[in-house]
């Protein structure tokens, strides 16, 4: 039970990475409080589940922001553990991405500003939102999923890989900054494409076999989420490598 006691937020996680990073703390000890933008009855069977709590809140609208870290800190006391994993993908772009790639310039600019603004104002608005009370009990956890860097710069990736680009670029600032705290930032990906909702149900199931299981994302992050990684900042750890040893 390396998470016993620990309070963590875990965003996006009603499916795919977000739920399999709930239910691997939950394994291990953790309160787990997930949340999401919309999918209530997503979030709420995880929740119950995992013996956790849903929380609706979009990580772009920083009132909702606030009122989420204050509902699970007027519950729990503290946030101990947070995983930015809410994200939009390139369906919110093009809903056919995967195998026909359109150049940014037929991108709808709401739809770009919709990814931007949740990949990385999303995870800047979280992030500040709990540092200043781990910092105030010298000890937190940050882990922000992020994508392979073939990704970032694949043709028709649009804003989502910008958008990754930058969660990334943040991400090592932002460690530096905590170093010697006690809060610790570390990035997290799988290592591939990965089967989950941003996959396009049309995608033939010949390659949705070939997709990575979120599965594989639970023991790094149950590790960078524990007192064992505690020398652990500013690290980018590829979860199928992990798994094979790594």
């Amino acid at each position: 039970m390396q998470l016993s006691g620990r309070v963590a937020l875990v965003t996006g996680g009603g499916r795919g990475i977000g739920r399999a990073i709930a239910e691997a703390f939950a394994r291990e000890g953790a309160k787990v409080i997930v949340s999401a933008a919309r999918q209530r009855g997503e979030i709420e069977e995880v929740a119950a589940r995992i013996g956790g709590t849903a929380l609706v809140a979009d990580v772009s609208r920083e009132e909702q922001v606030q009122q989420a870290v204050e509902a699970v800190l007027a519950a729990y006391g503290r946030i101990d553990i947070l995983v930015n994993n809410a994200a939009r993908g390139m369906r919110f772009v093009n809903e056919r991405f995967m195998t026909e790639a359109r150049p940014f310039w037929e991108a709808d600019p709401d739809s770009f500003r919709l990814v931007i603004d949740t990949n990385v104002s999303g995870v800047f608005l979280m992030s500040r939102a709990v540092v200043p009370g781990m910092l105030a009990h010298g000890w937190g956890r940050i882990i922000n999923i992020t994508i392979n860097q073939e990704t970032m710069r694949r043709k028709g990736f649009s804003p989502y890989g910008p958008s990754k680009a930058a969660l990334e670029a943040m991400s090592a600032i932002w460690a530096q900054e905590l170093a010697g705290s006690g809060v610790t930032l570390n990035l997290l990906l799988p290592g591939g494409a990965t089967n989950t909702g941003m996959i396009p149900d049309s995608l033939p199931e010949s390659r949705r076999r070939e997709l990575i299981d979120p599965a594989v994302m639970g023991p790094p992050a149950v590790y960078l989420a524990s007192d064992e990684a505690s020398g652990v900042n500013g690290e980018r750890i590829v979860a199928v490598e992990w798994g094979a040893g790594g």
